[in-house]
């Protein structure tokens, strides 16, 4: 009779057994665990990628390919190495050529714009920051005080002409 309580206990014991915490990776799907051993996109998106961002230059034909899912965008000069420059080693001009598509493309960030800041003048805190350029030597201002805050300032008072009072 014990033998076969025993094999009964064994038995409900396995039933009872509680899942180990370690789990398969499949299974374990939480919000906060990322998996980063992904690969990228896959070879669905090949419409997005252009390959001509990877060319040289100086090797490179004028091609474009338009995405057939998207509508058309202006497009920036700034895009395609004029032939002049490819055929020209003066990187001065290439610079100049360069700068001056930058300048003639409006669509191209940075947009300047008006930045308004706290006011300055009669009537602020601040008043005038004007002059903090005209700074004078001639100033009745004492910066014996300095002396009083020991030897690591010394330098400091002495920069600014500072008296030391203790005669040393």
């Amino acid at each position: 009779l014990a033998p076969i309580v025993l094999v009964l206990l064994i038995l409900s014991m396995r039933r009872q057994r509680k899942q180990p915490y370690i789990i398969d990776e499949e299974e374990n799907i939480h919000e906060n665990i990322v998996r980063y051993d992904d690969e990228g996109g896959g070879e669905e998106d090949t419409e997005a990628f252009d390959i001509a961002a990877m060319w040289n230059p100086r090797e490179a034909q004028l091609v474009v390919k338009n995405r057939q899912d998207m509508l058309p965008e202006i497009e920036s000069l700034s895009r395609y190495v004029p032939q002049a420059c490819i055929m020209d080693n003066n990187v001065h001009n290439y610079v100049l050529a360069k700068l001056y598509e930058a300048d003639m493309d409006l669509w191209a960030p940075p947009f300047d714009s008006l930045q308004t800041y706290m006011f300055e003048g009669n009537g602020s805190v601040a008043e005038s920051l004007s002059s903090l350029q005209s700074v004078t030597t001639d100033s009745d201002q004492s910066y014996d005080y300095l002396t009083d805050w020991g030897p690591r300032f010394k330098k400091l008072a002495e920069m600014y002409g500072a008296t030391d009072s203790s005669g040393a």
